[in-house]
């Protein structure tokens, strides 16, 4: 496959590396930098990491429309990179949805290979979570805290919906592609997958770090296998579906529940 790609001049690698670092510099990337900041903090504050907590999906303001305002901005906004991301690999001609497979031309497929990823990654996540926690490398995540209003449980659908386009166009699709124009071979692209998915989530712990560089590793494999065949659907599928069940289930299930599952 790579061995069939058009020889790039050195000019063309150069501005082609450059566009990676920009898009990642805009999105994914700028959140493993935080983060990494973020885990520096955590480990040389004086309250011992297990005992720190992360909140994810925070309200923005007592006043619930003028809140809920913010949080549609928000994911509106963050969605910006994946647009930049499809635009530029549309540039070479060929429609950029199809050729990532982000399209409904295998609907049933898709889902039923999207359950099984999640249920692949979302239970041994759980155990790894809860034995993270135990041992003091993981923080406690608080997935969802925004308050009671009747929007809430639409804008964490719509926010983990986000968080699979994002994270699974960029990560995998998009850096797949200009890595494979680049020349790099199919196990660096995975590493280099795996590792950003696990950077930009240190700021729940060292735990969850291991966690998401192997999700990675599994999303990323797929995507290049027969199997995957090239199609990020079923990945967007799945990721949305493992944080769907994590927003909506701590802002659904009792306090007693979440605490014997060693969640919140």
């Amino acid at each position: 496959m790579t061995a069939a790609l058009p020889q790039l001049t050195r000019r063309d690698r150069l501005m082609l590396g450059a566009e990676v670092w920009i898009v990642l510099g805009l999105s994914l990337g700028k959140s493993g930098v935080y983060a990494v900041v973020n885990i520096i903090a955590r480990l040389t504050a004086e309250t011992p990491l297990g005992e720190q907590s992360a909140q994810i999906n925070t309200s923005q303001s007592p006043r619930p429309y003028l809140d809920l305002t913010y949080q549609v901005l928000s994911l509106f906004f963050a969605l910006m990179p994946v647009a930049l991301a499809l635009f530029l690999l549309s540039q070479s001609g060929k429609g950029a949805l199809r050729r990532i497979g982000l399209d409904g031309s295998r609907p049933w497929r898709d889902t039923g290979i999207g359950f099984g990823l999640a249920a692949l990654i979302g239970i041994p996540g759980l155990a790894l979570y809860a034995f993270g926690r135990a041992v003091g490398i993981t923080v406690e995540v608080q997935p969802a805290t925004l308050d009671s209003h009747w929007w809430a449980v639409p804008i964490l659908i719509f926010a983990a919906l986000k968080n699979g386009l994002l994270e699974e166009i960029i990560a995998v699709a998009y850096l797949h592609d200009r890595l494979t124009r680049l020349g790099w071979s199919t196990w660096g692209i995975i590493a280099a997958s795996s590792i950003l998915r696990g950077s930009y989530h240190l700021y729940q712990g060292i735990g969850p770090f291991f966690g998401n560089v192997a999700m990675g590793i599994v999303f990323a494999w797929f995507y290049q296998s027969k199997w995957g065949r090239t199609r990020v659907m079923p990945l967007v599928i799945a990721h949305t579906l493992l944080d769907v069940v994590a927003f909506v289930g701590y802002a659904l299930l009792p306090a007693s529940w979440l605490a014997a599952l060693g969640v919140g």
